[in-house]
Order: structure tokens, then C-alpha cells, then sequence
């Protein structure tokens, strides 16, 4: 691939659009010598035609170019030359403006940061909690978690299959201030391999699904169940011997009726036979850490609503106190 981009690339890139531009202007030139031939008397003959008639009488005519066209379509061969005289376009030609997307790209990250960075470094220095309870955090958490994490999580948090759901409080990983920030700064990556040949046979497979569902009380079948308890001896490592799970590792905890993919015999055996894999991209990079502490702020938020809720209650309060002695 790194040959495409060679030197010669660029000057045969460059030669096409000289040419391009060379042959409208010719093109132009040859144009401008038809001329509208005059009768005796002084007006216009009849042009001949294209040969191309429509319904019967429609004909198209091959009348000369009109000259303030010509013109302005001269003026448009003009500007492409200044353009790529000042301006990239020309190969690899750098123009005599030296800009380029990516300088344009950083002049505007580095005009950003300037302007909200102070905002930033503001909330970086507070603990996560009480970021959550400003109101002028939430608002830009919100808007930080709709631009990066709406397209999985959906825009209320809710998720979707195999994307949790980030407003209740069941968590892979766990869901205390820290852990949630080390989650969007690294990413997560969960995988379950393909249990089957360690379980058994189709039916023993069966059985364990039975099992799995029994433990947080959901439709089964007791007898598979009972047959397929000694078959979760294989997923203890992960899912522990009670099948609580293991934050440690990202394995769920299998007690609740909570399913990342869905839950009913079906779909436990599915993941059984077939395993899964889940990645979360990492946002350091993309984010930086103080935008990061923000969005963990928010996320954190709203699986922790009501002491943000009793903050806001208080806050209501204490303008309303302020009002009144303004008032007064």
C-alpha cells in the first residue's frame, strides 16, 4: 500500500489536472470563434441543429456559446489555477499557504482547549461524586456521552444487546467512580470462549442452560437443571461457584434476571456453544483524561440518581433562601 503514495503518484496526479484544466480552456477558445452568422438584413440566420428532435418539432439547436458564460466559465479556470497556487491540490504540492486539513484540525483542538480547557481542569480537580452533582458538569457529561457513547449505549443509557445498560446498577466491572473512569480511559475487552466441548453433548449443554436460568429464578426446567448442576463445575472458574460472577474478570453475575445478550434456554446455550466477545474502545486518546473524569461523572450519575437528586433538591433550596434575602 506504502507504493501507492510515491513520488510518482503525485506528479502523474499533478500532469491530469494541468491537462484538465488546459483542455477546458482550449475547449473555451475553440468555442469562442463560432460566431452567429447575420442574414442580409442584419439578423441572426437560422442555426442549423444537433440532428436530436423530440415530439415531432422539438429541435435542438447549435447555436454559439453565450458570451457572458464563456466568460464566467473562464473566470472559474482562473481561480482553480490561484487555488492551486495557494492551496494542496496540485499533487503534492503543498501550496504557498502551507495549510493543510490536519494543521487546520489542530489549530482548532488547540483553539478548544484554550477556550474550555480552564473548564475542564476545574472539574478534574474535584472527586467524581461531587462532579456529578454540579449542574454545569452534567450538561457537558451529557453532551460528551451523546457525541462517544450514544451509538452503543443508546441515547437514555438504556443499551441494547450486548451493549449494557449504564443506568441501574449491575456492572461488569464495577460501578464505583474509579473503575468507571478506568473503563473509558482503557476500554474493556470480555470474552467467554465456547464452552461446549467442555460441557458435553448437546443435551448436557441443555442441562447447564437449565441450570443457568434456575439461579436467578427464571422459566427452566428442574430436572435439566438438576442434571446440569454438576456441569457448572466449568464455568465456576469465571462465574464463581454460586454463579455471582467475578468483576475482576468482567464475568456476570448469572443470579440476577439482568442478560447482556439476552436471557430464556435459547440464548444461554447460544453463548454456551458459540461463546462471546465484547469490546469497548478506549477513549484516553480520543478524550483525554479531564474530558474522561467528566463523562465518568456522568455515567456514574445515572446509576446513582438519587444522591445527585437530594444534591439538586438542596441546591433548589438554598437559591430559593438566597432569593428570598435578596428581596428582603
Amino acid at each position: 500500500m506504502a507504493d501507492f503514495f510515491n513520488e510518482g503518484w503525485s506528479i502523474a496526479i499533478a500532469v491530469v489536472v494541468l491537462i484538465s484544466i488546459a483542455a477546458c480552456g482550449l475547449l473555451l477558445w475553440s468555442q469562442s470563434k463560432v460566431k452567429v452568422k447575420l442574414g442580409n438584413d442584419g439578423k441572426p440566420l437560422p442555426a442549423g441543429t444537433t440532428g436530436h428532435v423530440w415530439d415531432v418539432d422539438l429541435m435542438e439547436q447549435n447555436n454559439p456559446l453565450p458570451r457572458w458564460w464563456m466568460w464566467l466559465f473562464y473566470l472559474t479556470i482562473i481561480y482553480a489555477v490561484g487555488y492551486l497556487i495557494v492551496y494542496p491540490g496540485l499533487g503534492s504540492m503543498q501550496g504557498s499557504f502551507g495549510w493543510s486539513q490536519a494543521g487546520a484540525y489542530e489549530k482548532e483542538i488547540k483553539d478548544g482547549e484554550q477556550q474550555y480547557g480552564p473548564i475542564f481542569n476545574k472539574f478534574m480537580n474535584m472527586d467524581i461524586p461531587a462532579v456529578a452533582k454540579d449542574e454545569q458538569a452534567r450538561e457537558i457529561g451529557q453532551r460528551l456521552f451523546l457525541n462517544n457513547c450514544a451509538q452503543c449505549h443508546g441515547s437514555d443509557a438504556q443499551g441494547g444487546k450486548g451493549y449494557p445498560n449504564l443506568a441501574d446498577n449491575d456492572w461488569l466491572y464495577g460501578g464505583d467512580p474509579e473503575t468507571i473512569k478506568t473503563s473509558i480511559l482503557n476500554g474493556r475487552h470480555g470474552q467467554m470462549p465456547p464452552m461446549a466441548a467442555a460441557v458435553g453433548s448437546e443435551d448436557d449443554v441443555r442441562n447447564l442452560a437449565n441450570y443457568v436460568m434456575s439461579l436467578s429464578n427464571s422459566a427452566h426446567d428442574p430436572i435439566k437443571a438438576s442434571l446440569g448442576k454438576s456441569k457448572f463445575m466449568a464455568c465456576a472458574a469465571c462465574h464463581g461457584a454460586e454463579g455471582k460472577g467475578t468483576q475482576a474478570l468482567g464475568a456476570p453475575n448469572l443470579t440476577d434476571k439482568i442478560w447482556l445478550y439476552g436471557g430464556g434456554v435459547d440464548n444461554v446455550m447460544e453463548t454456551i456453544n458459540k461463546g462471546r466477545s465484547n469490546q469497548m474502545p478506549a477513549h484516553k486518546a480520543l478524550l483525554g483524561e479531564a474530558k474522561v473524569h467528566l463523562l465518568a461523572a456522568y455515567v456514574w450519575g445515572l446509576s446513582n440518581n438519587s444522591a445527585v437528586a437530594v444534591t439538586q433538591a438542596e441546591a433548589g433550596a438554598i437559591k430559593q433562601i438566597a432569593n428570598a434575602a435578596v428581596e428582603k
